[in-house]
C-alpha cells in the first residue's frame, strides 16, 4: 500500500538529523526538526523548514520521551517520523505509538524491531534461517544453574551479553568460573539500567575475530544487500573506524556472508534499512551472526560510497510503500571507502569528553571526500549527548589509495576550540598494521596502551 508523505518529522539530532534533512529535501519533502532546548541553535534546526522544541536538555525528557515526541509530530502536521539511529530508533513502543497516531514510521514494523532487537529472539530467527551462530545459550539464561550448564558445554572464555542490549552495554568477558559468577550480576544490573531489561545470554568468546556487517534493504517482500563493512577498530566495543568492503574477506566468504544476511532479512519479511552484524574468524574463515540493527547505521556512508546508492533516501521511499527500485544485479562494489568518527574527546586523557565552542572550522575537500557533521563555526557543542561531531569519509579506487586520501583529508580537517579524536585517526592512518589491514576487534585497545601519546592534534 502506497502511503503519501509530504512532511517528515525528524526525531533525532546531530549529524544524522542533518543527513536525513538533506535526503528528504532531495525527495521534495518538507522537514520538521525536533530539538531539545540545548539544541535550539543546532545545524539541523537551521537547515530544516521548521523546528519544534520537545523538551529540556536531558535526553530522557526530550529525545527519549515517546509521548512528547509523538505529540510534537502530530501537532506539527507531519505525515511521517524518521528516528535516525540511537535514542528511539529501535524502540518498538515508539514505532507503535507513531503508527497509532496515524503517522508513517520510517523503519521496520514494531514487530520486526521487537523480534530482531531482542538478542535472543534474533538469534532464534537466525538459526531458523540457517545463518551460522556463535556457540552459546539457546535463549536467555534465567538461573545461575542454567548458566553453568552452558559454560560447561562451550568452555571458557565466554561473553555474557544483555538480551536487549546494544552499543557494547551489558557485556562482560569471563575466563573462569569464579570470574563468570562475579560478572553475571554486574552484566544484568547494567543491562537493566541501560535497557530496562536485565535478561542475559551467553556466547563463546572468539578472542581473535573481526567485526563484519552486511547492509540490507527490504520492502517487506524483497530484500537486497549492499555488501559488507568492516568495523573491527573499536574501543570498549564502540566503533571508531569503518571500511567498505572488508579488506581481508575472501570472495567466496563474501558471497556466503551477504547471502546469509539476505536470507535472514527475507525470513522476517524485513522492511527498511538494516544491518546484520557478524564475527569473522580469520583463521578458520568462519563467520557467526551477532545481531541485527533495525535502523540506519552511523557508518552507512562507506556503503553509499562504494555502491552509489543513497540509503537514507531509499529507506524513505520504502516507508512510503514503494517497492525496491533496484535488483541485486544492479548493486556492485566499486573502489574502497573509509570512515573516521571525529568525536569531541581527548584521546590523550582517556577520551574525556570535550564539549565547547567551535571557534574555527576547516572542512577538507577534493575528489572522493565527504564530511557528514553537525558543525559550523560559532556553534557550541552541548555536554548532554554523544560526543560524535562528524564523520570524515573518503573513497578511492583501492584501499591503499583510500588510506592515502584519508591521511590527506585528516591533515586538512581543522576544528578549533575543542579537543577531538582527529589526532587518533592521523596516528592510525600512518600505522603499518592499519595500512596492511592487520587488525581484529581487540587491536585498538592494545594499540592505545602503547601509542596514546601519539594521538595529539
Amino acid at each position: 500500500m502506497t502511503r503519501q508523505i509530504k512532511t517528515l518529522f525528524i526525531a533525532n539530532r546531530g549529524e544524522i538529523a542533518v543527513r536525513i534533512i538533506r535526503a528528504a529535501r532531495e525527495l521534495g519533502l518538507k522537514t520538521i526538526q525536533a530539538h531539545s532546548l540545548a539544541d535550539a541553535e543546532s545545524l539541523a534546526v537551521r537547515l530544516a523548514d521548521e523546528a519544534v522544541n520537545i523538551g529540556p536538555p536531558s535526553a530522557a525528557k526530550s529525545y527519549l520521551n515517546v509521548e512528547a515526541v509523538v505529540a510534537a509530530a502530530v501537532a506539527s502536521g507531519a505525515d511521517a517520523v524518521h528516528p535516525g539511529y540511537g535514542f528511539l530508533a529501535e524502540n518498538a513502543r515508539f514505532a507503535e505509538a507513531v503508527e497509532a497516531a496515524g503517522l508513517v514510521f520510517v523503519g521496520p514494523t514494531p514487530q520486526q524491531i521487537r523480534m530482531m532487537g531482542d538478542k535472543v529472539s534474533a538469534l532464534e530467527a537466525a538459526i531458523r534461517a540457517g545463518v551460522p551462530t556463535v556457540p552459546g545459550s539457546k535463549g536467555r539464561v534465567e538461573t545461575p544453574e542454567a548458566a553453568g550448564v552452558v559454560v560447561d558445554r562451550i568452555g571458557f572464555p565466554v561473553m555474557i551479553k544483555a538480551s536487549a542490549g546494544g552499543g557494547g552495554r551489558g557485556i562482560r568477558v569471563a575466563t573462569s568460573r569464579d570470574e563468570f559468577d562475579r560478572l553475571m550480576p554486574q552484566a544484568s544490573a547494567e543491562a537493566l539500567a541501560a535497557f530496562g531489561d536485565g535478561g542475559l545470554y551467553i556466547e563463546k568468546f572468539i578472542a581473535s575475530s573481526r567485526h563484519v556487517e552486511v547492509q540490507v534493504l527490504g520492502d517487506g517482500y524483497d530484500v537486497v544487500h549492499f555488501y559488507e563493512r568492516e568495523c573491527s577498530l573499536q574501543r570498549r566495543r564502540q566503533k571508531v573506524w569503518e571500511e567498505a568492503p572488508a579488506a581481508m574477506l575472501p570472495a567466496d566468504v563474501r558471497s556466503k556472508l551477504c547471502q546469509s544476511a539476505v536470507d535472514l532479512a527475507k525470513a522476517v519479511q524485513y522492511r527498511g534499512a538494516g544491518t546484520i552484524e557478524y564475527l569473522y574468524d580469520d583463521t578458520t574463515r568462519d563467520f557467526y551472526f551477532l545481531e541485527m540493527n533495525t535502523r540506519i547505521q552511523v557508518e552507512h556512508p562507506v556503503t553509499e560510497m562504494i555502491t552509489g546508492f543513497d540509503l537514507v533516501r531509499e529507506m524513505i521511499r520504502v516507508s512510503m510503500g514503494e517497492k525496491l527500485r533496484m535488483k541485486q544485479s544492479d548493486i556492485a562494489i566499486r573502489g574502497h571507502a573509509i570512515e573516521c568518527r571525529i568525536n569531541a574527546e581527548d584521546p590523550t586523557q582517556n577520551f574525556m569528553p570535550a564539549p565547547g565552542l567551535i571557534e574555527s572550522l576547516v572542512v577538507p575537500g577534493g575528489a572522493g571526500v565527504r564530511f557528514d557533521s553537525l558543525l559550523y563555526q560559532g556553534y557550541t557543542v552541548p555536554p548532554f549527548y554523544d560526543s560524535l561531531l562528524g564523520k570524515l569519509i573518503v573513497w578511492d579506487e583501492d584501499r591503499a589509495s583510500a588510506m592515502t586520501r584519508m591521511a590527506r583529508a585528516l591533515g586538512e580537517l581543522k576544528i578549533g576550540g575543542v579537543k577531538t579524536t582527529r589526532g587518533l585517526h592521523r596516528a592510525l592512518a600512518s600505522d603499518p598494521d592499519v595500512q596492511a589491514a592487520r587488525f581484529d576487534t581487540q587491536f585498538l585497545e592494545r594499540w592505545l596502551e602503547k601509542h596514546s601519546n601519539q594521538c595529539v592534534e
